[in-house]
């Protein structure tokens, strides 16, 4: 069981292009309990997250438009229009949200970092059930006018937007890393 767990991950890769249909609320539920299971010092629960789908994912590039706008006011009807299709690249958006508290022992970027570790167990768990998703930052995910927009407040983070679907077309293969490129012993 555990090589299928290591063998799932080292295959791992993010699907840019994704269309219908998204998981199913039983397969969904079980993505969001994978996410659940991050890394989480003193339990303090520091993420949340937002679905977005249907008719709400033009809201949100509505969202990102007015942010672009709101930047540059000379934007071509072209490039608003870009804006406004960023989440239509998927049938599902799931952004993640870090809950920034003050504790004593779990500074924030840990918090941060937990919502992180959920964001890529969830993408782990979505291709385990033949789904795919791919994690964007970006502008927009820094941007005060998009976290006004969530309802993101002043002590949290938006950590990014997973896009989630049915992979579409032929995913990339990823080269073999040599792990002694990235891993050092330390005297």
């Amino acid at each position: 069981m555990s090589s299928e767990v290591i063998e799932l991950m080292c295959k791992r890769v993010s699907c840019p292009r994704l269309e219908s249909p998204a998981p199913s609320s039983d397969i969904l539920d079980k993505v969001f309990q994978a996410g659940l299971r991050a890394p989480d010092h003193m339990l303090l629960r520091p993420w949340r997250y937002l679905i977005v789908q249907g008719d709400a994912r033009g809201r949100l590039g509505e969202l990102f438009c007015d942010a672009a706008i709101s930047d540059s006011t000379d934007l071509t009807e072209a490039q608003r229009e870009k804006y406004r299709a960023m989440p239509l690249r998927a049938p599902m958006l799931i952004i993640g949200i870090a809950e920034n508290q003050v504790h004593k022992k779990v500074p924030v970027e840990e918090q941060i970092v937990s919502c992180g570790v959920g964001m890529g167990y969830m993408l782990l768990a979505l291709q385990s059930e033949g789904f795919g998703g791919m994690w964007r930052t970006g502008p927009m995910a820094k941007h005060s006018v998009v976290k006004q927009g969530l309802g993101v407040q002043s002590h949290e983070t938006l950590v990014g937007f997973l896009y989630v679907g049915t992979p579409k077309g032929e995913l990339k293969p990823l080269p073999e890393l040599k792990t002694s490129n990235f891993f050092h012993e330390w005297n």
